[in-house]
């Protein structure tokens, strides 16, 4: 224990124990001690937790993390987040890399996520305190509240939780503060934690660009998330968008996105599980694009179990439409390049559902992974294509 720490040991953190949360045990002292686990993740709290400090080598913290034993902070704060990059490369030195250019196999790509998942668990074992106001009593931390508050809300006392996420929610902040800027929107999106952020732009060209069905007074927007693409309907002229989700942090954050570009009159957010009552022209979504469970928040934008969002879109489309109405589905096709999702199946599940395909427009990926030959899923992406179908129910009879 090095000598500029003594408010870390403060009974306060150490002894407080929340009936709402878990906790974390470990022995200081000669005694042991608890504190609630917080994890926005909904990780369980580690089961062995020891003391460490900057005298602790980088392999000796990277075996007994990897062994599953966590590390709760008593040194400096900067020197701790340099432990745990050096933790993550000796994770990446282990790491099997994909042939540059192979094929990629769903068999492939489960081991590839096991692998991520590996490597979350432990790098998410350096662990930090925290104080009631979100202070971290650590040498050379820094101020985190408004970071902090945004995330998690407020503390209600101290707690643990871990370096690796507390670096994610100050990296959300800084977006939220900042935006995302969207030329079809005019003006920026502000991502808040645990919604997706808009930063792959070619998508977002193809709702700017399609075709709107004749006289569309009314549009749904379903799993709006940041609201971007409500907002980009209302942008192009739709007198009233209904925006859905049914996850409360992105109904604040599509909330908060709307009122900032002023189309607070035009679109209405609604929190509900897919579609709000009633029928529109035009009905729109984007949900997540590979087929399978989600590990993180942010995953829940990635990953649509059972293909549960895209099944519910589908066969929800028609019953919401009016007469000449037109649903569009926005999805990459990354899902088939793994093996998760072929073709033939997407087409099925559109006819399955009494809808036929009237148009399709396609986009090109854009972003830096695209062209990164040193990730494992390279040879997929380089060939990923996201497309905006434009839908229809079939004709009766």
């Amino acid at each position: 224990m090095t000598d500029h720490e003594p408010s870390i040991r403060h009974a306060a953190l150490a002894n407080a124990v929340s009936g709402a949360l878990p906790v974390v045990t470990w022995e200081e002292e000669g005694a042991t001690r608890q504190a609630p686990w917080r994890s926005l993740a909904g990780i369980a709290p580690p089961r062995r937790t020891v003391l460490a400090d900057d005298r602790m080598p980088a392999d000796e913290a990277f075996h007994l993390a990897a062994e599953g034993t966590a590390l709760l902070w008593r040194g400096d704060f900067n020197n701790a987040r340099q432990l745990l990059q050096a933790m993550a490369r000796r994770i990446e030195r282990r790491a099997k890399k994909a042939e540059p250019g192979g094929d990629i196999s769903a068999e492939a790509f489960h081991r590839y996520r096991l692998g991520q998942a590996q490597r979350a668990r432990t790098l998410g074992m350096l662990l930090l305190p925290f104080e009631a106001d979100f202070g971290i009593p650590l040498r050379r931390a820094p101020q985190v509240r408004d970071a902090c508050v945004e995330a998690y809300g407020q503390a209600g006392g101290p707690f643990i939780a871990s370096l690796r996420e507390l670096l994610g929610v100050i990296g959300a902040h800084e977006w939220r503060k900042k935006g995302v800027p969207v030329a079809a929107v005019g003006g920026r999106i502000h991502p808040h934690y645990g919604v997706f952020s808009p930063v792959r732009g070619e998508y977002l060209e193809l709702p700017a660009s399609a075709p709107l069905p004749a006289d569309c007074p009314l549009a749904f927007d379903i799993g709006t998330g940041t609201g971007v693409l409500a907002a980009i309907l209302a942008r192009r002229g739709v007198a009233r968008v209904v925006a859905t989700d049914n996850d409360a942090r992105a109904i604040a954050c599509a909330t908060d996105n709307i009122r900032r570009l002023g189309l607070s009159r035009q679109v209405e957010v609604v929190e509900t599980d897919l579609f709000p009552p009633g029928q529109a022209q035009l009905v729109v979504c984007n949900p997540p694009w590979l087929p399978g469970r989600a590990a993180t928040v942010l995953e829940k934008a990635v990953y649509d179990p059972d293909s549960r969002m895209l099944r519910g879109f589908l066969t929800g489309l028609a019953p919401h439409l009016v007469p000449g109405g037109e649903g569009w589905l926005i999805l990459s096709d990354l899902a088939e390049h793994l093996g998760l999702r072929s073709r033939d199946e997407l087409l099925a599940a559109f006819a399955g559902a009494g809808l036929e395909v009237v148009g399709r427009l396609d986009a090109a990926p854009v972003h830096g992974r695209a062209s990164d030959r040193s990730d494992p899923l390279h040879a997929a992406r380089v060939r990923e294509t996201t497309s905006l179908w434009r839908l229809r129910p079939i004709p009766a009879g």
